[in-house]
């Protein structure tokens, strides 16, 4: 099964490299670890032009009442996750996951699949409107398989201990629930083995701005050059 993998890895490696020579959209892959900055990065990257898929936005919209999520999750918790507005109780969901590796499994299972065809018909639109480039901007980008469908894969990264700093700070955990929220993710060290382009976060926005315009700068909208893939870039 292993060598299997490797062959199909190894096909769909030289696809995206023929994909990107026939000139067709670029797809990168915008990911980080909870608290890292990859919003900001997303949102830098917008004012400036950017087509982004939002993954998170995506989530959301499938969430409000009678979208597909929301019937499953009120089908499966029950009422005790639904507001007094109608709308789902997304902290009490994540609350229940979070406690139980059975929930946060099936949530996995129902979500995935129903947010990767609406991220895809996102895709198709975008190619039919002749966008040169397009940022994914997903979260669990590794932890999903993304990774498999995009030309170069981006991580915002931080040191771990700033990670639970900044984490604690923005949603004003406690340090033990903020390790908790942090470790039922993939660790960044494993995104930063997977990852094609590093980018620090650990300095302020405006050093993010600068790294990532340096970055954004050689796309192929902004510069007909080199379609070579980088690996494992630091910027």
């Amino acid at each position: 099964m292993r060598f299997l993998e490797l062959i199909g890895t190894i096909i769909l490696k030289y696809a995206l490299i023929f994909r990107e020579g026939d000139g067709a959209m670029k797809r990168i892959g915008l990911t980080g670890g909870i608290a890292s900055g990859k919003s900001t990065a997303s949102a830098i990257l917008r004012g400036w032009g950017a087509c982004i898929i939002d993954a998170d936005a995506i989530a959301h919209e499938l969430m409000e009442p009678q979208a597909p999520l929301y019937e499953a999750y009120r089908a499966h918790f029950g009422e005790g996750v639904i507001l007094s507005d109608g709308h789902l109780n997304r902290r009490r969901i994540g609350q229940i996951a979070f406690a139980n590796p059975a929930e946060k499994r099936w949530l996995d299972e129902t979500a995935h699949p129903v947010i990767r065809r609406a991220i895809e018909r996102e895709l198709e639109r975008a190619e039919a409107a002749g966008e040169p480039a397009v940022i994914l901007d997903i979260p669990l980008l590794f932890e999903t398989g993304w990774q498999a469908h995009v030309d170069e894969s981006w991580l915002v990264d931080v040191p771990e201990p700033l990670q639970l700093a900044r984490l604690q700070s923005r949603n004003g955990y406690s340090r033990e629930e903020a390790k908790r929220r942090i470790a039922a993710q993939m660790p960044l060290s494993e995104k930063r083995r997977l990852a094609d382009v590093i980018i620090d976060n650990s300095g302020t926005e405006q050093e993010l701005m600068e790294r990532l315009r340096a970055l954004w700068q050689k796309q192929p909208h902004q510069a007909a050059g080199s379609n070579s893939r980088k690996e494992e870039t630091h910027i």
